[in-house]
């Protein structure tokens, strides 16, 4: 990602196309919101990753780094309300004239919230878990075996999922301004990224799946580096 964000973001989405299986007659509609990451068309995905997370991250790259709580201070739910509508409609979102840095950022969270199916699915997070907290002492180990585990994800969750960790980690960098660093971003997005069904043991496992995202932020070179049949060409780093 490069300072050009505030232009791509501005493009229309409305050549988004998703599929859906529909009997009516008619245009189909252009939602973006709560469908699953395999729905969206290459034409609606950048390596892989669904536009409208491309358009946010590269705004809050360029507009909200240094943003004191990014992602812990809520937005204005009606920009927000505004902003997912507009999506969902295939309108043209202009985030640098409409949008603000908390809204944005809300507005991302709440787009990895409604997916159907989690960044990492419920089938395969048990697993990740018992590997985690059976090798948390032995890094070496623990790296090779999620780095085999993440090459089980569908291509869609795996590429999603290295991209976002390639960028919370780049609001990691900035937390000397932010105040957000790695162990506070590992708790606000790791419900998203693994969503606890409800039991008397809910809170120990989400506290579990936030240690593990603090590994993940925290290894991400390694883990990702060479992880076989790896979906996702990494971002661009900063130009010198």
């Amino acid at each position: 990602m490069g300072t050009g964000a505030s232009i791509s973001i501005c493009q229309t989405l409305s050549s988004i196309k998703v599929r859906h299986c529909t009997n009516k007659v008619g245009p189909e509609p252009q939602k973006i919101f709560g469908i699953p990451l395999d729905n969206f068309t290459q034409e609606a995905t950048f390596q892989h990753v669904p536009l409208v997370v491309k358009h946010m991250t590269e705004y809050l790259e360029e507009f909200g780094l240094n943003y004191k709580g990014l992602f812990r201070i809520n937005g204005s739910a009606t920009r927000i309300k505004e902003l997912k509508q507009k999506y969902d409609q295939g309108q043209e979102v202009n985030l640098v004239k409409e949008g603000d840095v908390h809204s944005v950022a809300s507005l991302l969270k709440l787009f990895l919230n409604e997916l159907p199916v989690p960044v990492f699915p419920d089938n395969l997070y048990t697993d990740v878990l018992t590997i985690f907290k059976g090798n948390t002492n032995h890094v070496t180990e623990c790296t090779r075996c999620l780095q085999r585990l993440l090459s089980s994800l569908p291509r869609a969750h795996y590429s999603l999922f290295h991209y976002l960790i390639r960028f919370l980690a780049k609001v990691a960098s900035h937390s000397d301004v932010n105040h957000m660093t790695l162990e506070n971003l590992a708790v606000v997005f790791g419900p998203t990224f693994f969503r606890i069904p409800c039991s008397p043991s809910a809170c120990e496992k989400q506290r579990l799946c936030n240690d593990m995202l603090l590994y993940f932020l925290q290894h991400h070179e390694d883990l990702f580096v060479s992880c076989p049949n790896s979906h996702f060409s990494p971002m661009a780093e900063d130009d010198p």
